[in-house]
């Protein structure tokens, strides 16, 4: 009699607004990154790109790349968390309102990281086969 291991993953996704979690100033709802944007800008960059899953050195990069990683990864962003917007919309955001931007994408993340967007169920079966 062999016996077959057979591994079954779920999938669950909560359902997302389309929006991000807070506007582009609302500093005031996250006190904690608003300094750390205030005290330490490279700082706060690295860590929201770190808990994005990114290179924490990647926004080091922004002066020599012309804004370009900020841009790529806010688009990345939308795209993973199903937020609706466009990638001539971020170039606008970022050139016109770097701090914020990124004051806005760590707050993000920190949400997303908290509430779960996703959940992975994984079940392992054994079927007995003659």
């Amino acid at each position: 009699m062999a016996v077959h291991q057979q591994q079954i993953t779920t999938v669950t996704t909560t359902q997302r607004s389309g929006e991000w979690s807070t506007g582009l100033c609302d500093c005031c709802s996250d006190m904690g990154t608003c300094c750390c944007a205030l005290w330490c800008f490279p700082c706060l960059q690295c860590q929201t790109a770190s808990h994005f899953g990114w290179c924490l050195c990647m926004p080091l990069l922004d002066p020599c790349a012309f804004m370009a990683v900020s841009c790529c990864m806010r688009s990345s962003m939308r795209e993973r968390y199903g937020i609706q917007g466009s990638t001539c919309g971020d170039v606008a955001l970022v050139c016109c309102c770097y701090v914020c931007t990124w004051c806005q994408m760590a707050r993000e993340v920190k949400t997303q990281t908290t509430s779960g967007p996703q959940q992975v169920h994984v079940v392992t079966q054994q079927v007995h086969m003659a």
